[in-house]
């Protein structure tokens, strides 16, 4: 937690920074940028940058020298002027990568500036889409994360036993109708109608965490994160040698802190593989207790498995019994989404409903979809 006075010093060295620089700024300022960081999160840098350009910056001009006196004061080592506040480690990383955008100077000669994201130019960002996550750099992993937060899984809809008023439907709203003909002093109404709710399915997510999985486990455990703050009925779970539920730790605003939360209750990451144990446990201890029921269950992982393939048939064939649909994400696969390449996936196949890949930042994004109108 950033202490009171650091934080103040913190805003008030940065406010001298900016009158200094040109920017005309007073007490009243200052204290809506205090105000406004205190009500988003005052440890995150990327969020303290858009609450001081929405309270300090008065025109457009001023954006690139804000930006400026803000990458020399809070991500460049300076002469000792500025507070050391209990930031987290990766907040530098991730403001960094949003200050990477073209500077925008008054010049009547340069074509307008183009629209761009996040953190990431447009042709940047279509580059990286296609781009293996195996094959990213540490900073475009950050840009590809912060992208990664945007993509929400919507499962597919299933009617429920209750009935609302409708259009159309199979069942006659007798209330209503009755309603209506009093309304009009027993004249014959119209007929009313109900028909039956639709409630998406549960989402059950179970991700690889093992050694093979490494340069994707960061990113589907994150992508895990997005889904389950933006569903109520989402489940996550994590397995190696053994199956481990995340589903509470995942359960915070911020993502450094649930990756890190995951990854302290997840005692065998980066370690073996045993696929058919863990779905087995899975199905024993979770499956039967209906968690997955009517529901999707979607398994991240290359199926590398080093385990029994008797005890992996035996587990699909019970989990493609208890749930709905089955889903596998390889990102071993790439594009080649057809051919089983490993022992694993050739037991699993005659259980998988969908085959997709999950290597890049499209495939996530065609997975999601997808996944609304799998039926």
């Amino acid at each position: 937690m950033v202490d009171r006075a650091d934080f103040v010093a913190m805003v008030v060295g940065f406010g001298r920074e900016l009158r200094a620089a040109g920017i005309s700024l007073g007490t009243g300022e200052l204290m809506s940028c205090a105000a406004a960081a205190a009500l988003l999160d005052p440890t995150d840098l990327v969020d303290l940058y858009w609450s001081g350009r929405t309270t300090l910056v008065a025109s457009k001009d001023q954006i690139p020298v804000y930006d400026r006196v803000f990458r020399s004061y809070f991500l460049e080592d300076g002469d000792g002027r500025r507070p050391a506040p209990a930031f987290p480690p990766n907040a530098r990383a991730e403001a960094s990568a949003m200050l990477q955008l073209p500077e925008t100077r008054p010049d009547a000669d340069s074509p307008p500036e183009e629209p761009a994201r996040l953190g990431l130019v447009a042709s940047d960002a279509a580059t990286l889409r296609t781009k293996a996550f195996e094959l990213c750099t540490a900073d475009e992993l950050v840009a590809l994360r912060r992208i990664v937060r945007t993509i929400r899984l919507t499962p597919p809809r299933r009617r429920t036993r209750r009935t609302a008023p409708a259009g159309h439907g199979r069942q006659p709203d007798l209330r209503r109708t009755l309603r209506d003909t009093l309304r009009r002093h027993g004249d014959p109404a119209e007929l009313r109608w109900r028909d039956r709710t639709r409630r998406p399915r549960p989402l059950v997510l179970l991700l690889d965490v093992s050694g093979s999985m490494a340069e994707y486990s960061r990113t589907l455990v994150q992508f895990a994160h997005s889904t389950s703050r933006a569903g109520r009925r989402v489940e996550v779970f994590c397995f190696g040698t053994r199956l481990t539920r995340i589903t509470r730790e995942l359960d915070h605003r911020r993502p450094d802190v649930a990756l890190a939360r995951a990854a302290a209750a997840v005692l065998d990451w980066d370690g073996g593989t045993r696929i058919g144990a863990s779905l087995e446990s899975f199905v024993t201890r979770w499956g039967r207790r209906g968690l997955c029921r009517g529901g999707v269950v979607v398994i991240c992982s290359d199926g590398l498995d080093r385990g029994d393939p008797a005890q992996l048939d035996a587990a699909m064939r019970r989990l493609s019994r208890q749930c709905h649909r089955v889903v596998w994400l390889n990102p071993h696969l790439g594009g080649e989404v057809s051919t089983p390449t490993s022992l694993g996936m050739l037991v699993a196949a005659p259980h998988i409903d969908l085959l997709a890949s999950g290597h890049d930042l499209r495939s996530l994004e065609e997975f999601a979809a997808r996944l609304p109108e799998l039926r």
